[in-house]
């Protein structure tokens, strides 16, 4: 269940991203972000846990949506007033067909600024929301992640080329099935994708180094909470809608430390989450 969209960054409460800002690291990423256009990230290496980047996965290059994906990047990722900066986001970003996980009769609007629908009552969320949920997640390619809500499944492939395992749940059962169809078809090979409740968890996988949650439940899941593993991180929206806030959270010492990122609107948590509302 992706994120809605988010409202504008100049919105008062809107917190600055934990990581700073440097314009040196914009300069490398705008070097190598048009050679890898076109290019699909598959699964890691099971020798190494590296990510490796593999564009005999993706379908035939399109022309067309490699420069919107170009354009993506450059207006609106890491612009001034955006401020992505993580080199291997802005690479995952630059070469994730995004137009293959929105349904084929609104392609030509996947790279657009704005979230889509993709059936169900469900979108696939803005790419600067993507992009700066990542970010925060500062994440490694040994990592574990767990991430509630597949929805269309780009978030997960994003994430697929950065770390070495994706968890991922997803409580429409319709969608789960397509988002493990295209993932598969995509070359994906390290995204899990599981129907079911994104309140549980995953018990089984656990623990994991973080945790993304791209639905909003009025009160962070203890079940969540006790699957993060000491020093994990987990970005996750709460709250209820038209009033909810982004958190990153992390795990230190067997307790959370909580920090308020940026106002959001997500669409909500179902499931167990609905019944246990506060």
């Amino acid at each position: 269940m992706p994120a809605a969209t988010e409202p504008p960054p100049t919105a008062t409460d809107a917190g600055e991203p934990a990581a700073p800002r440097r314009r040196n690291r914009l300069r490398l990423a705008l070097g190598f972000l048009p050679a890898l256009l076109g290019a699909t990230i598959a699964g890691p290496s099971p020798a190494t846990g590296s990510a490796t980047v593999n564009s005999a996965a993706s379908p035939p290059a399109n022309p067309e949506y490699a420069a919107a994906r170009q354009r993506m990047v450059d207006q609106q990722l890491i612009a001034d007033w955006r401020g992505i900066s993580n080199p291997q986001v802005l690479r995952a970003m630059a070469t994730v067909p995004r137009h293959e996980f929105v349904p084929p009769a609104i392609r030509q609007s996947a790279y657009e600024d704005r979230p889509l629908p993709i059936g169900h009552g469900q979108t696939i969320s803005q790419p600067y929301i993507v992009a700066f949920m990542t970010e925060q997640l500062a994440p490694q390619a040994s990592d574990r992640v767990l991430e509630i809500g597949t929805g269309s499944g780009y978030q997960a492939a994003i994430l697929a080329g950065l770390v070495r395992e994706v968890y991922s749940i997803e409580i429409v059962e319709p969608l789960a099935k397509r988002a493990a169809g295209d993932l598969a078809r995509l070359g994906y090979h390290n995204v899990r994708v599981r129907h079911g409740d994104g309140y549980q968890g995953w018990p089984e996988a656990a623990p994991f180094d973080s945790i993304i949650v791209t639905c909003a439940p009025d009160h962070v899941p203890q079940p969540l909470v006790d699957q993060l593993r000491e020093g994990g991180r987990m970005i996750i929206p709460v709250g209820d809608f038209g009033n909810q806030n982004l958190f990153l959270l992390r795990k230190q010492g067997g307790r959370l430390e909580r920090e308020r990122i940026l106002p959001v609107r997500f669409v909500p948590m179902t499931g167990a989450a609905e019944t246990r509302r506060r």
